[in-house]
């Protein structure tokens, strides 16, 4: 029986084990220095846990030296878990193995297919990993560890500048690593990445009289929690697709950290940047934390390997709202019921998982209730619930970071989130413990909007707000001597490795996007606003053949890659009749436009804009 259970029977009698006296031995030590810290969970028998079922060491040492040999600082990281939580959760604790969460398989082939170094089939994650479960679409029956970069080999399919850029950049986000060292992103490895929270400064706010209160790269407290917040997901979720601070009507600015503080200096940084504050999205107005949608099985993992975060998504938004055509399941798309909504009489009630806080969710179904606007695009116009993501109308905004300029100096080892030592086996993915095995890099940006984001077909054939999804300018330099400047690549399949990809933004509103904005726009149809000036923002014979917001041409052929299977641009054929609506709703207004969006016939057409002619001279 695992060490954990040491003092199950006690506990399952309901008796203490700080009241025996075996516990108190097993702890004094701790307990010396360690005056005043939280109990770590409430939770019936973990309530009961002594400081060495959890961390090792020797409890009953008052020498520091000698109490924290052989310790694990963090019980919950994912190399010695198994002996830990997963004494009682070993279900759970191998699932998260195979989560996309520890995996960051998607992550890992997006980045490496625009590199031109494979497919979007996902072969690499963290470390080696196979499945619990198999057969599901879209997933895969194990994956390998990423490879290194050597650069003093040629570049190849597994040697590639990307690899490095993963293992030195990107990959700070994954179960087995803890956070960077900067405000907004410290946090733990393992479930307390999840579990523990911490705050954007990472200080300690407990009682516990041995941790110094100034010292980053603390916890809050010593306390787990099943109530996790935004901010907590921020920790991670503020690259990429920035999902997490989008959540927040949080962009990050070009840097100028203004409005001043009292003193004249710039704003403090979060997660290395400067934001702008927009509007939120409404669901974290209403009060929803990230998990009151996203559920056990998308966050924990559910043993499948998935080879995209968004085919590991099952929650949908008619599984609360329903349809114009039917009434909200209650159920994910995987028809896993959603234990925090209910239905009552003809109501349907979300209560908060954090606050408690019960919220009437709006039904679409024979809702009277619809705007003129709402009923002509999803009941008069009903195409548009069928074709369309719910994202797409009524996404406020979009972050939109045009021109990935990263630069990597083979001549400066830095440290690689893949690879860590320590005598501490759980701290081996703590920043300060990474081998430098991998190389530094620097990155900037050309330039980032949020208005009027791209649209274009999504993996499940539907209309969807697209943004760019990583836009890599490859410079290398090996200390002050130049290797390579601003190289981009092409895809296996022959496509730009600049890139456009789907997304949900995360930045929903109750008033939707204009039919004029999506109808008229050339840049929302993925043809670029056409004002910034490709050639003139690059060195002579470097530039793309394109605009950065351009990712189709006017035929329809596809000009930057996308990394998700099936996903692409509008074709000549959509775009065509996209834009014949947009040229009836400047004389007629959305309100007046038939659901198919045609005119009755031809002759019938000109003979009334023949009248309108005469009737106007």
């Amino acid at each position: 029986m695992k060490k954990i259970f040491k003092y199950a029977i006690p506990a399952m009698l309901g008796f203490s084990c700080f009241a025996s006296q075996a516990a108190w031995d097993d702890d004094k030590g701790c307990m010396s220095c360690h005056e005043g810290i939280e109990q770590f969970s409430d939770v019936d028998m973990m309530a009961d846990l002594t400081c060495v079922d959890c961390h090792n060491g020797n409890g009953k040492a008052t020498d520091q030296k000698k109490a924290h040999t052989n310790m694990w600082a963090n019980p919950t990281d994912l190399r010695v878990v198994d002996e830990t939580c997963g004494s009682c959760h070993a279900d759970e604790v191998e699932k998260a193995k195979t989560s996309i969460h520890a995996t960051m398989s998607g992550m890992i082939s997006g980045t490496r297919y625009n590199f031109g170094s494979q497919t979007r089939d996902s072969i690499y994650a963290t470390y080696d990993v196979k499945a619990l479960k198999t057969g599901r679409e879209g997933t895969v029956a194990s994956l390998k560890q990423l490879p290194s970069y050597d650069p003093n080999k040629p570049e190849s399919d597994t040697n590639s500048p990307g690899d490095d850029y993963l293992r030195n950049q990107c990959l700070r986000c994954h179960l087995w690593s803890d956070g960077h060292q900067r405000d907004g992103d410290y946090r733990a490895s393992g479930c307390a990445a999840c579990h523990v929270e911490y705050s954007n400064a990472a200080t300690y706010e407990g009682g516990d009289k041995a941790i110094d209160k100034t010292q980053k790269d603390r916890p809050r407290k010593h306390k787990m929690t099943t109530k996790v917040t935004v901010d907590q997901c921020q920790h991670c979720h503020n690259r990429g697709g920035r999902t997490g601070v989008s959540y927040k009507g949080m962009m990050e600015s070009d840097g100028y950290g203004t409005p001043y503080t009292e003193t004249g200096g710039k704003q403090g940084k979060l997660h290395g940047k400067h934001y702008n504050f927009l509007e939120a999205d409404l669901h974290f107005d209403a009060g929803m934390s990230c998990i009151d949608c996203h559920t056990k099985d998308e966050m924990h993992g559910n043993g499948y390997l998935y080879t995209k975060k968004h085919l590991a998504v099952e929650i949908r938004c008619e599984s609360c709202h329903g349809s114009t055509k039917a009434d909200a399941t209650l159920k994910t798309a995987r028809d896993n019921p959603l234990n925090n909504v209910k239905r009552t009489g003809t109501k349907v009630i979300l209560t908060t998982k954090n606050e408690g806080k019960q919220l009437d969710v709006p039904q679409l179904f024979a809702n009277p209730n619809l705007s003129k606007e709402g009923k002509v695009a999803m009941v008069k116009i009903a195409g548009h619930m069928e074709k369309l993501e719910c994202s797409t109308c009524h996404a406020a905004w979009a972050p939109q970071c045009y021109g990935c300029h990263a630069t990597q100096n083979v001549g400066k080892p830095n440290g690689d989130w893949l690879d860590g030592s320590s005598n501490d086996e759980s701290a081996k993915g703590k920043k300060s413990n990474l081998n430098k095995k991998a190389y530094s890099w620097s990155e900037s940006r050309s330039y980032v909007r949020w208005e009027m984001p791209a649209l274009g077909i999504n993996s499940r054939g539907k209309v969807s707000t697209f943004v760019p999804g990583c836009q890599v300018f490859l410079t290398q330099i090996d200390g002050e001597k130049a290797l390579v400047n601003n190289k981009t690549y092409t895809t296996k399949d022959g496509t730009s490795g600049l890139s456009h990809n789907p997304i949900q933004p995360h930045t929903m509103s109750k008033r939707s996007r204009t039919c004029e904005e999506c109808h008229t726009n050339p840049k929302v149809l993925g043809l670029g606003s056409g004002v910034y000036d490709i050639e003139r923002n690059f060195p002579e014979g470097q530039a793309p053949a394109f605009e950065l917001e351009r990712f189709v041409d006017e035929n329809g052929k596809q000009l930057q890659s996308t990394s998700h299977e099936g996903a692409r641009p509008f074709n000549k054929q959509e775009m065509d009749n996209i834009r014949r609506v947009g040229s009836c709703l400047a004389c007629h207004g959305s309100d007046e436009i038939n659901a198919n969006g045609k005119a009755p016939d031809d002759i019938t057409h000109m003979k009334v804009i023949q009248r309108m002619v005469e009737k106007a001279n």
